[in-house]
C-alpha cells in the first residue's frame, strides 16, 4: 500500500516561548532565534524531494515555513486553517507558575480547547492532504500542542512523555497508508526546562 511520509515541524522560537508564556491562538512573531532555528531546520531537511509545504496561518509558523521554503528552493507554503494552534483561552499569555496558579482555582477555565477537539480537526486536515499525494514527502509547520495532542492520539497516550516539550524547529514524521492510518515514524522531544508543553 503506498504511504505518504508527513514530517511535522514546530516553529521556530518567539519571545513568548523564550519567556515561558502560554501561546495558544495569539499570534506572536518569530524572534531572532527562531529565524535561525528555521534555517538550521531547512537545512536538516536538505536532499529530501518534499511533494508540498503546508504551515498553520499563525505568523510563526508562516514565516518559519516561509524561511524553509526560501532555502530548499519550495514554492509558497499552503496555508491550512486546521492547523493553527491549540486555543488556550484565558490562559494565553501566562508564564508557567501563573497557569499553574490559575489552573489550581476551582472556577472552569475559559476558551481552552481539548487536545481530542485539536485531533478532530487538525488529523483529518492532515490526512486529506497526504491522500492527495500518495508515495510523497509532504512538509508541515504547524505548533507543539497541534503535534504533541496527535502524538497522544497515535501512540494510545504513550508520547510525549509528561514533562516532554516538542522543541521549536524540531521534526516528528508519520506515515500515512492508503486508508489514512497514521504510524509514527520518527518522534523528537525533550524534557521541558520551564514546565511541561508551553505551546
Amino acid at each position: 500500500m503506498t504511504q505518504t511520509t508527513v514530517a511535522l515541524v514546530r516553529h521556530g522560537q518567539t519571545d513568548w516561548n523564550l519567556l515561558g508564556k502560554v501561546q495558544g491562538a495569539t499570534d506572536i512573531p518569530l524572534n531572532a532565534t527562531g529565524e535561525a532555528q528555521a534555517r538550521e531546520t531547512a537545512a536538516s531537511l536538505q536532499g529530501q524531494d518534499w511533494g508540498a509545504l503546508l504551515c498553520s496561518p499563525l505568523q510563526r509558523a508562516r514565516t518559519t515555513a516561509q524561511i524553509i521554503a526560501s532555502i530548499l528552493d519550495l514554492p509558497e507554503p499552503i496555508i491550512v486553517p486546521e492547523l493553527q494552534e491549540r486555543g488556550f483561552g484565558e490562559l494565553e499569555g501566562l508564564t508557567g507558575p501563573e497557569r499553574t496558579a490559575r489552573q489550581a482555582q476551582p472556577e472552569p477555565l475559559i476558551g481552552v480547547e481539548s487536545t481530542t477537539d485539536v485531533v478532530r480537526r487538525a488529523q483529518p486536515a492532515i490526512t486529506r492532504q497526504a491522500l492527495a499525494r500518495p508515495g510523497q514527502h509532504v512538509l508541515i509547520v504547524t505548533h507543539g500542542g497541534v503535534i504533541g495532542s496527535l502524538l497522544l492520539k497515535i501512540t494510545d497516550g504513550r508520547l510525549p512523555g509528561r514533562e516532554d516539550i516538542i522543541p521549536n524547529g524540531a521534526v516528528n514524521e508519520f506515515d500515512i497508508d492508503g486508508d489514512g492510518g497514521w504510524t509514527l515514524r520518527a518522534y523528537a522531544a525533550e524534557p521541558s526546562r520551564l514546565y511541561p508543553s508551553v505551546p
